[in-house]
């Protein structure tokens, strides 16, 4: 019996196989200034990326997942990356952003993905822009105001960091276990790979840009206009929150969850804040169910014993 729970725990653990067609990123920018790129082929789906992350810091294994029967678009805010445009105070700003861009795809209607701060900024078009978004994933985000639970203060500190080192990245966005960390530096392979081999850009964000993404939460925390608002949403909305994150502990997406009518909250057991690439596929699995209006199934999550 011993033996049999070793195996387990070593093939949960056991690195991603590497993908056959690896993802590159033919960057584009729009009249405006703002950078982009697209994955795959079918219905759009837009992905919002977190607190000073260009398109170059997208898992490149949950790209290739999602874009199997999908065209996924990812871009640079403003102020970040290859966009030229000026970067945003505010996540109502970044919204702005958004919509323009798909303005400028032609784009009337899509499927949104926020992750982190990118969370914000998809609540703030699914409040101002309801029209423009089918349906949405929120993943490790937080609703705002006095509804909202922050991390210990030493995460904070280290979240707000432009300067933080793949070892703070690690212990903040993984369960501190052997299999979590193994899958954390795994991911930071992937990157590395898609930089060197030149199917990324080097990414690219200013200290400037970054410390404005961080004040824009000032405001966002002191209001409780957000969570107000957030039960006139009627758009289908998928939270997911990693069991163990604590940059945005999972009472946030409870929180949210319970304000939003046309919601489904799913917790991924022994999963930090970067949720989505501890195992990319069976996250990616997971979305394009919902998306697809399936039933969702029960992946088997890694680093669970």
């Amino acid at each position: 019996m011993r033996i049999l729970l070793a195996l387990l725990v070593l093939a949960a653990c056991a690195p991603t196989a590497t993908p056959a067609q690896p993802v590159a990123l033919n960057i584009q920018t729009t009249a405006h200034g703002i950078a982009w790129a697209s994955v795959g082929e079918g219905e759009p789906l837009l992905l919002l990326n977190g607190t000073g992350s260009p398109m170059s810091e997208w898992d490149p294994g949950f790209l290739r997942a999602m874009a199997s029967d999908r065209r996924v678009i990812v871009f640079d805010y403003p102020g970040l990356g290859a966009s030229t445009a000026p970067a945003r105070r505010t996540f109502a700003g970044m919204a702005e952003d958004a919509r323009e861009l798909l303005d400028d795809l032609g784009i009337e209607r899509i499927d949104i993905l926020g992750w982190s701060m990118g969370g914000f900024v998809t609540q703030e078009l699914l409040r101002a822009h309801p029209d423009v978004v089918d349906k949405a994933v929120l993943v490790a985000t937080n609703p705002g105001g006095d509804d909202t639970e922050l991390g210990p203060e030493w995460v904070q500190r280290a979240d707000s960091d432009a300067d933080g080192s793949d070892r703070v990245y690690l212990l903040t966005n993984y369960p501190r276990t052997q299999c979590a960390q193994a899958r954390g530096r795994e991911f930071l392979t992937r990157l590395e790979g898609a930089v060197d081999s030149g199917r990324y850009p080097m990414p690219r964000t200013p200290n400037a840009t970054y410390r404005r993404m961080v004040r824009a939460e000032d405001p966002w925390l002191r209001s409780r206009r957000n969570a107000r608002e957030l039960p006139l949403v009627h758009n289908p909305v998928l939270v997911m929150v990693g069991e163990r994150d604590v940059i945005t502990p999972p009472s946030n997406s409870r929180t949210i969850a319970s304000l939003i009518p046309d919601s489904t909250l799913v917790t991924v057991p022994a999963a930090g804040h970067s949720v989505l690439f501890q195992d990319p596929k069976q996250s990616a699995l997971l979305i394009g169910a919902f998306l697809d209006g399936r039933a969702l199934p029960n992946p088997a999550w890694p680093c669970e014993r």
